[in-house]
């Protein structure tokens, strides 16, 4: 199949501009799932990671695709393998996005790797993305999107057994208890349709997971969110992540870091039930 999957590298360097105003109600909105009373006015820094609330597509139902998401091809190359999954992101943050102001994004297909996987062809595509608010550039964000087979039927669902396991150094680990309602309003938030998110009967049936899947993104916050605990005053200027074994809503997971190498660098993970390394992350600050 990879060599038939070839004519999708064609989409690179295609582009796509996005202009949205940046509406306090969406920021509330994250700030009451993380349960955060103080919630940024008019003018206020929009707060990382609540960049994801703005600029989703919001394509008519009769272009949504049977996954929830918008039907394949326009921007995104048409990749016909039926799982999709968020695999993580690099941030630089320049300066604030406010919120109330008008913003604009500008995303291009950087690159689409076909390559072979434990389960079959996998196709990787890496789209850079620039943020402008009212003073300019104010952030860079390059994410990678893979899209992969559905398994076969005797396949072992979600993480079976320690396989992968997390770093146990950690100086801070909280718990999170994943349910129903928070992955409902942070798909919500985001205007994310993605049915593996608050369709069990899909998520289990089609696609073959145990339970709803806890969005990389939310996983990524609750880790940032960490980071900025142990932190107070700093600022943040970089965040990556890289998504490595999926967490699902029917049990709960930790958030661990510590300090990385540098009085800058904080590293950062999520762990499984089992034990396993869920998102690898790590946040540099100025």
């Amino acid at each position: 199949m990879t060599q038939d999957l070839n004519h999708l590298r064609d989409w690179i360097g295609r582009t796509e501009e996005v202009e949205e105003r940046a509406a306090a109600q969406m920021v509330h909105g994250l700030y009451a799932l993380l349960d955060k009373p103080d919630v940024p006015k008019e003018g206020d820094p929009i707060p990382p990671m609540a960049h994801w609330c703005f600029f989703q597509p919001r394509v008519p139902a009769s272009q949504i695709g049977p996954d929830g998401h918008p039907a394949r091809g326009g921007f995104m190359p048409p990749v016909p393998l039926p799982r999709r999954m968020f695999g993580g992101a690099r941030t630089k943050y320049i300066k604030p996005l406010r919120v109330g102001e008008a913003m604009r994004r500008v995303s291009r297909i950087a690159d689409v790797q076909i390559k072979p996987g434990r389960t079959g062809t996998l196709v990787i595509c890496t789209v850079d993305n620039d943020f402008f608010g009212a003073d300019g550039l104010a952030m860079t964000e390059q994410w990678d999107i893979v899209y992969r087979d559905n398994p076969p039927p005797n396949a072992p669902a979600g993480n079976s057994g320690k396989t992968n396991p997390a770093p146990s150094d950690h100086k801070w680990i909280e718990t999170v208890e994943p349910n129903p309602v928070m992955l409902f309003r942070y798909s919500a938030v985001t205007f994310n349709g993605h049915r593996i998110h608050y369709d069990r009967k899909y998520v289990t049936e089609v696609e073959g997971y145990p339970g709803l899947i806890v969005h990389g993104p939310l996983t990524a916050t609750f880790l940032q969110e960490l980071a900025l605990k142990h932190m107070p005053g700093r600022t943040l200027t970089g965040f990556d992540f890289q998504a490595r074994s999926p967490l699902f809503d029917t049990a709960p997971f930790k958030v661990a870091g510590k300090p990385g190498a540098d009085a800058n660098t904080v590293e950062l993970w999520s762990i499984t039930p089992e034990g396993n390394l869920g998102t690898l992350a790590t946040a540099r600050f100025g």
